[in-house]
């Protein structure tokens, strides 16, 4: 009995160290989860009331470091823009920046060049960097994207730099033939050739300040404000007719066809002025007795039906590498022979820029020595779906048949295939 008790007791005794060991631990785990440890003191005041709505109004991208240069807070422009990646700031310049602004509270800032994400073309990314002290811990960074607004700085000086160029070619031109007019004023046949002469560089200057006039009203104009439906085939006519005296002194034959039935919503002026640049440039850059082709054709799409108006010639043709600048400002495939042609490099900007103010595009297909083929894409007037609807009869089939694309072009079906430059009869 002794030894049963005994060992009762003992039990009694292990279950109630048991019970007390357990309450102590419990009260223990209680006391370390309220005691701050050192992630919470990193996340707990994450930001003052009301800066993370500040924030994520901001068109600036944005980081909160803490004191350790760990990211509290970052807007997804600063992901995108490839400034944080896991968790830290990658920028090293800017976090040596917001350790210097953390140590004595000043306000930074510096503008960097950034290696552009996905590219492997070494194309560099201009942000300007804001660092500032946010509170007692933390430090704010806004960053500012400047790689747009230094292009289109590079763009206006080159502008500026080319028209000053272009317009100091024929003005210069202009005051030596002038003098040397006097000096011969004795001679009537130096008089007449002179004069001549004066009279192309004018004629080259009005055509430059023209076309300069021309750029800057199709940039600032809205083409909608005077829009109507505009008749393709009155637009065909119109550029053939502009460019009929160049063709017939080169004897380039000039055909057109489907344009009947179709129209175009938009500003007539605009319209006739980039249709009639495309096919001056036909012209110009064809040699003597060769065609030059506009075709239309209406073209079905989801968001509604366009009209597609292409222009081919069999002149020299562009390179690759030209092809990706050729609708810029000034920009020559052949210099000499654009001074030759009278070309002031504008006549393609200006065509891009009507077609993309009326929701539409350019495309050009070109091979060196067969030629090239620029195409306008634009939004087909509803007054005129609405007729092809109601008349089903008055369809392309009812016009002339469209000519299909060159060899290797977007499209092989949409325009007759010209062939490589000959002589016609």
């Amino acid at each position: 009995m002794d030894v049963n008790a005994a060992v009762a007791a003992a039990a009694a005794i292990a279950g109630v160290l048991t019970g007390v060991i357990a309450m102590l631990a419990f009260r223990w785990s209680e006391r370390d989860l309220k005691r701050p440890t050192r992630t919470s003191l990193h996340t707990d005041p994450v930001l003052p009331p009301g800066v993370d709505t500040v924030l994520s109004v901001l068109r600036s991208s944005a980081v909160v470091l803490d004191e350790g240069d760990a990211v509290v807070k970052a807007s997804s422009a600063a992901y995108a823009l490839g400034l944080v990646r896991g968790g830290k700031l990658s920028v090293e310049p800017m976090l040596q920046m917001a350790r210097d602004t953390r140590r004595d509270g000043e306000i930074r800032q510096v503008e960097l060049d950034l290696p552009r994400r996905g590219t492997g073309r070494g194309e560099a990314l201009a942000v300007s960097a804001r660092v500032a002290p946010l509170g007692s811990r933390l430090v704010l960074l806004l960053v500012e994207d400047l790689t747009e607004a230094r292009r289109i700085e590079a763009v206006r000086r080159d502008f500026v730099a080319n028209v000053s160029h272009e317009l100091k070619t024929p003005v210069g031109a202009l005051s030596l033939l002038s003098e040397a007019v006097m000096d011969a004023s004795d001679d009537p046949e130096a008089v007449e050739r002179f004069a001549g002469r004066m009279q192309i560089e004018a004629t080259r200057l009005t055509n430059l300040v023209q076309e300069l006039i021309d750029l800057s009203r199709v940039q600032n104009d809205d083409p909608l404000e005077d829009a109507e439906p505009v008749r393709v085939d009155e637009l065909v006519a119109e550029a053939i007719d502009r460019c009929r005296h160049a063709a017939g002194t080169k004897q380039i034959t000039m055909a057109a066809g489907g344009a009947e039935d179709l129209s175009i919503w938009g500003n007539r002026g605009q319209l006739a002025a980039a249709l009639g640049n495309l096919v001056e440039n036909a012209v110009n850059y064809s040699p003597a007795r060769t065609r030059v082709g506009i075709a239309a054709r209406r073209l079905t799409a989801p968001g509604g039906d366009h009209i597609e108006i292409a222009v081919t010639d069999q002149g020299i043709g562009i390179s690759e590498k030209d092809k990706e600048r050729i609708f810029e400002r000034f920009y020559r495939v052949d210099p000499a022979r654009s001074r030759a042609t009278g070309g002031t490099g504008l006549g393609l900007a200006i065509v891009k820029h009507v077609a993309a103010s009326h929701g539409g595009e350019v495309t050009v297909w070109s091979s060196e020595g067969q030629g090239s083929t620029f195409t306008l894409r634009l939004p087909e007037a509803g007054a005129a779906r609405d007729r092809a609807q109601q008349h089903p009869d008055l369809d392309d089939e009812a016009g002339q048949p469209a000519p299909s694309d060159p060899p290797n072009s977007p499209d092989s079906t949409a325009y007759e295939t010209l062939s490589a430059p000959e002589v016609l009869p």
